[in-house]
């Protein structure tokens, strides 16, 4: 059954803009990140099914070489612009400014946009180009002043990065994506984010290595409710006020993950799934402060 897009909630953000609280990631959806023509057809084909199934926001980046197959998958939909929220990040070797301006042009031209929903920062790599993520930061900004990007944001930035850039610029990002599941809460980035006004939004939101899928006390929920162990963890993220982009290759389950509306999670039951956080040694993908790309 196909899920109207009227029923994923909106996430307003500190620019007035609003971003579907779930969205399809694109990350691995293709044999490799190779931007080539064979590989932009697969991705188009597996984002036009979620298309299908009701999603609205996409994300994709760069380096996952998938911009070509969502700007196929967006101009075969027949869907209205606006009612599309699309997501790309910039490359870890774009950094400079320059480099920043040409591959937002390419990034454009790749999805057939005039104007993207959101940009983001995707790594901060504060040990590459003089640790200067700040200058970085400031081009995106005049990016949105001119119009190609409607807003801007930053990916796994911890709390000094995040600091430093509103400080050196004045201007603060509207989302920040990071690593953020029920073995990683990630406390540290999610409690700067917020208190910048910043909007939290998870990827890797099922776990980095998927291991909380088969988690028992996950498990437990999900049979007290008759869902599925990935609709409970996004459950958890919903209530929990997080963005999260799901990603599957399978239109079984990219139904399942967008259909995490019609249920909710005890307290007891929110607490349970919230005890699971590892702290530190819960993180999978690599440490922002030490990252290189």
């Amino acid at each position: 059954m196909e899920i109207d897009r009227d029923f994923v909630p909106r996430i307003t953000l500190s620019d007035g803009s609003t971003i579907p609280q779930i969205g399809f990631g694109t990350l691995a959806v293709q044999p490799d990140r190779k931007s080539s023509d064979a590989n932009a057809e697969t991705t188009a084909n597996i984002v036009s099914q979620a298309l299908e199934a009701g999603y609205r926001h996409i994300d994709t980046a760069q380096s996952y070489g998938t911009e070509r197959g969502v700007g196929r998958a967006i101009a075969a939909s027949g869907i209205a612009r606006d009612e599309l929220f699309i997501t790309s990040k910039l490359a870890n070797d774009n950094h400079a400014p320059d480099d920043v301006r040409r591959s937002v042009n390419q990034t454009l031209n790749n999805l057939g946009l005039d104007q993207l929903d959101l940009f983001l920062i995707h790594w901060p790599l504060p040990t590459l180009y003089g640790g200067d993520y700040a200058s970085t930061w400031a081009t995106l900004t005049e990016l949105v002043a001119e119009g190609r990007l409607r807003s801007a944001g930053v990916s796994n930035f911890q709390p000094a990065h995040l600091d430093r850039i509103v400080a050196e610029t004045g201007i603060t990002p509207v989302v920040n994506q990071f690593e953020l599941h029920p073995y990683f809460a990630n406390d540290e980035a999610c409690e700067a984010s917020r208190r910048h006004g910043i909007a939290v939004e998870a990827h890797s939101p099922l776990g980095h290595n998927r291991a909380p899928l088969t988690d028992d006390t996950i498990g437990q929920v999900a049979a007290a409710h008759g869902k599925s162990t990935a609709q409970v963890i996004l459950r958890w993220h919903m209530q929990h006020g997080h963005i999260a982009i799901p990603k599957s290759t399978r239109p079984q389950r990219m139904h399942e993950n967008i259909a995490v509306f019609d249920f909710e999670l005890t307290p007891d039951q929110m607490a349970s799934i919230d005890a699971l956080n590892r702290g530190p040694t819960g993180r999978v993908g690599p440490n922002p402060d030490t990252y290189e790309g």
